[in-house]
């Protein structure tokens, strides 16, 4: 705790280590007689005079400060059914009256010594005094007329405004408080609290822990309290493991609805949450594929859900061929195809990936590759993210095309993602993918990192250029021989720390 005397107009510093404030003092800065009794028998700190020019200033952080005076109740603890009426509490906040008329011109000269607290108007009608407000100010600086400094003091003198600080007590109710401190007032002490989400449109989608299930309904139906424009609250029941890469979810609160809109990077997405796979997390990786490729480009995206891939990049006038096993998926990729105005740059398909990759792939390529390939300037790029398995799928690559290899340039540049929990994830990312081709890709591969999913698990993005030696039949050439300038250039280390790749 921090002293401030001030004799003679001088401010002076004096550290008392055997004072302390007991809990409910502390609550309370305003509660002056208990405080002022203490003081005056710390040894070193002088008399107060008549006017008791003292004050206090508790070295108290923002977040200690907020989980102290503006926390809820703590009765509320263990509450497993809503209840937002047990969320009333009244404190005790110093204010300042003022003339009304001169409210807005004051405002902006007590900036630091006003309330700051969202969702509490820093400025309200005086109970007595129709012609007056109430400045609220923060209780833990202001205390007396001489917490004001010397500039506010100055600009009150100006105005006519009589420094001399009120109490008021303010009533908080459920609305005041933040998800996050309802959250935490009500879970066990010192457990997790759960105050993020997904958002999907009008959806709140939680990841809940086990701890957590016991308050799950109260959870969701405070993140719909505090989230304008969420109406229902589900949380995950099982891991995206199954065939059409859904997951079965529970409706917390809310309404059942799982129809939902969302807008990503200036498109819109409309679909069933509860039979399809979104996520607004990959919303940077979708950007970041997408401005590799130029106008003329080719697209094939193996595992395309309902269309963050496919839709922005047939935007930029390339050929897509978009494919997907879940008959969900296909339906709403054919339906966003058409809300965007690409359904005629966009080949859907509702096929296994690796029949996809057998099948139109392995058509599409033998033209693109063909004996008139060296007239052709566009690139061709093959997405494939589906990270829990998608590394499986590369083996249909495996001699994929007959006749004699085009260029190396030419060949299909491959995003394959992919899940790792080791040590070293884009070292163990690329070495799925070699065992995968059965071909080192030590010289022509970078692997980015897209994100952090669970403590110790990363999502990473491994991209190559397919070696003519895998992709074409009887094939036997030497890897270094056609490796990509470009990609030797930037290592997997580098990719993996965070440098953009720019791949032709």
């Amino acid at each position: 705790m921090r002293i401030l005397w001030r004799p003679f107009g001088l401010r002076r510093l004096l550290k008392v280590e055997s004072c302390r404030l007991t809990e409910s003092e502390s609550l309370i800065p305003l509660a002056w007689t208990s405080l002022i009794q203490k003081f005056s028998r710390a040894p070193g700190i002088f008399s107060l005079d008549q006017r008791k020019r003292f004050s206090t200033m508790p070295e108290i952080e923002t977040s200690q400060r907020n989980s102290e005076l503006f926390s809820p109740p703590s009765d509320v603890r263990g509450m497993t059914k809503l209840d937002r009426n047990a969320f009333k509490k009244t404190v005790t906040i110093p204010v300042l009256k003022v003339r009304k008329e001169i409210v807005s011109k004051l405002m902006r000269s007590l900036k630091r010594a006003a309330l700051q607290r969202p969702g509490i108007k820093r400025v309200i009608e005086d109970p007595e005094d129709e012609e007056s407000r109430l400045i609220m100010l923060d209780p833990y600086k202001m205390f007396t007329e001489d917490s004001f400094e010397k500039t506010e003091l100055s600009i009150l003198k100006q105005l006519n405004v009589n420094p001399q600080i009120s109490k008021y007590n303010l009533e908080l109710t459920y609305e005041n408080f933040k998800s996050e401190e309802i959250l935490r007032a009500v879970l066990p002490e010192g457990q997790d609290v759960t105050s993020g989400f997904s958002r999907v449109g009008h959806i709140a989608h939680l990841n809940l822990r086990d701890h957590q299930l016991p308050f799950k309904h109260l959870i969701g139906q405070v993140m719909i309290d505090k989230n304008p424009g969420i109406t229902s609250a589900v949380n995950k029941i099982n891991n995206i493991d199954n065939t059409y890469r859904n997951f079965q979810m529970e409706v917390l609160s809310g309404e059942e609805n799982m129809m939902t809109k969302v807008r990503e990077n200036n498109y819109t997405y409309e679909f069933d949450f509860s039979k399809v796979y979104w996520n607004p997390r990959l919303s940077t990786e979708h950007s970041r594929i997408t401005e590799l490729l130029k106008p003329g480009d080719v697209l094939f995206d193996v595992f395309a859900g309902v269309g963050p891939f496919a839709i922005p990049i047939a935007k930029k006038n390339c050929t897509v061929f978009a494919n997907d096993l879940n008959p969900e998926s296909h339906k709403w990729l054919l339906h966003n195809c058409k809300l965007n105005k690409v359904d005629q740059k966009v080949k859907v398909f509702n096929l296994d990936g690796k029949d996809f990759i057998q099948g139109p792939v392995r058509e599409e390529l033998m033209q693109q590759l063909g004996p008139l390939s060296k007239e052709r300037k566009h690139s061709v790029h093959i997405v494939m993210n589906l990270p829990a398995k998608a590394i499986e799928f590369l083996g249909a690559f495996k001699s994929l095309l007959d006749g004699q290899p085009c260029c190396s340039e030419l060949l299909p540049m491959v995003h394959c993602y992919s899940f790792s929990k080791d040590a070293n994830p884009a070292k163990d990312v690329q070495q799925q993918a070699e065992a995968a081709l059965g071909l080192s890709l030590d010289a022509c591969s970078s692997v980015h990192l897209v994100r952090n999913v669970a403590p110790n698990k990363e999502m990473l993005c491994i991209t190559f250029r397919i070696p003519a030696a895998i992709l074409y039949k009887n094939q036997t050439l030497n890897l270094e021989n056609h490796e990509d300038p470009p990609l030797k250039r930037q290592r997997t280390d580098k990719a993996f720390s965070g440098e953009k790749i720019q791949i032709a």
